[in-house]
């Protein structure tokens, strides 16, 4: 999509409307990011930011809250307690027989679906921010070497009122998304997300070109630029499995007869393995964060998980994600329902027969596209951590393979989303 296509959708007086909405929104979301939990001493919390480097065990939550997580503010969470109960959601409805039907009952069952959603995103809210604040009421946890403390009145009812503030928090941060959705251009919280991630890059690259001067700063924008395109080159490529429907006669009509396909992506699972795969590694120096444990072990992990740039973490991290590829894979793509759902009405590959024959062959094509798919995933979790530890800024740039992948697939979509409503409403589109 070109910039022209852009100046014409500010040009369209609806579709200005929508886009102008969609950036009120998320004004409103980075203003909460700023604005301090009640009971916060936030100048404790700066001295700490100015004097500590990110601690890499909340990188992943704090790269989903825009860097609020650490500055302890009303919108701290994020959308991770969303993102953490839709992965779960997703997940039982392959175990729990009541959620798969809902899910096949269509526009009901999924409103249903997203109701179970947000009741577990508001408990997950409650537990993550139960947990933060009780790193944050000891000096020294939050942000190790720091020992400022950031909660200065630990009085227990002033506590559950921050408890309740940064919960409240996640619930607006839901509401907004499901705003966006409704009367703006795109998927509302992967906007949000999309927002969150693209807001800590500049401070990254300015702290490159500060620390660091001119040539590596030019280096770091060359490395983070070719991955870029790698991905977008990647994320864009399908394989389309031709599909016919045959002629059928209900009633007095004649239906079927029509050609389509189905595409299956290389990257079929998105940026859920990666995820899973961060949120494993986050685990173990939690553990040893909260226990305080000395043992070897202990050592051990904190030495080669603590800073998410070691070999061994980089390894695991690539395992994981491509096991967790897999998995994800088997899961949400069934090719028995959809060789069954193709039989159902009248469709069929051009020679292959239909039903088992047909999931057979689904499930061979699949299989052929996960495995790159898996290595692609893998590849794109570690390489640009690589590369800017090759060139002396792992610890102080995160610009690894979430960012990338959601920064793409949320970018591309919403791309595709404007322009199609441009089409829809200028004609002119369609005969280029």
């Amino acid at each position: 999509m070109h910039l022209s296509a852009f100046i014409a959708a500010f040009r369209t007086p609806d579709l200005r409307k929508k886009l102008l909405f969609v950036l009120g929104m998320i004004t409103i979301f980075r203003l909460g990011s700023f604005v301090p939990t009640p009971g916060v001493d936030y100048s404790a919390i700066q001295r700490c930011i100015d004097t500590v480097q990110d601690n890499s065990v909340y990188a992943v939550i704090n790269l989903f809250s825009g860097g609020a997580l650490l500055q302890l503010s009303v919108f701290a969470l994020g959308i991770m307690p969303y993102i953490t109960a839709s992965i779960i959601i997703q997940l039982l409805t392959v175990v729990i027989p009541r959620l798969e039907l809902l899910k096949k009952e269509g526009q009901t069952g999924q409103a249903k679906i997203t109701q179970y959603t947000r009741y577990l995103t508001i408990g997950l809210a409650i537990l993550q921010s139960t947990a933060i604040l009780s790193l944050a009421r000891t000096p020294g946890q939050l942000f190790t070497g720091c020992n400022e403390q950031l909660i200065p009145n630990q009085n227990v009812f002033l506590i559950l009122v921050m408890v309740i503030v940064m919960t409240a928090g996640t619930a607006v941060i839901m509401w907004l998304g499901e705003l966006i959705t409704e009367r703006g251009v795109g998927n509302g919280m992967s906007l949000l997300i999309f927002t969150s991630i693209i807001a800590t890059i500049p401070a990254q690259f300015a702290s490159v070109y500060g620390s660091r001067g001119t040539f590596i700063f030019i280096v770091t924008l060359a490395v983070a630029l070719v991955v870029l395109s790698l991905v977008v080159f990647v994320e864009q490529g399908q394989r389309r499995i031709p599909v016919q429907y045959a002629k059928r006669m209900v009633g007095r009509k004649m239906y079927g007869g029509t050609s389509t396909y189905i595409p299956l992506k290389v990257n079929m699972a998105g940026v859920i393995p990666v995820i899973f795969a961060s949120s494993i590694l986050f685990i173990p120096t939690l553990v040893v964060q909260l226990t305080g444990s000395q043992a070897d072990w202990a050592q051990w992990v904190a030495t080669n998980f603590s800073t998410g740039t070691t070999n061994v973490y980089l390894a695991t991290f690539f395992l994981l994600t491509v096991f967790f590829t897999y998995f994800y894979v088997s899961i949400t793509f069934n090719p028995v329902d959809v060789a069954d759902n193709m039989k159902k009405y009248g469709g069929f590959i051009p020679g292959i027969r239909a039903g088992k024959p047909t999931a057979d062959y689904l499930k061979y094509v699949l299989d052929r596209l996960t495995a790159p798919g898996s290595l692609y995933l893998g590849a794109i979790a570690v390489m640009p951590v690589l590369a800017f530890n090759f060139i002396g800024i792992g610890d102080q740039f995160v610009f690894g393979g979430i960012s990338l992948l959601i920064m793409v697939g949320v970018g591309l979509d919403t791309v595709k989303q404007i322009d199609a409503q441009l089409q829809q409403r200028n004609y002119e589109g369609f005969l280029r």
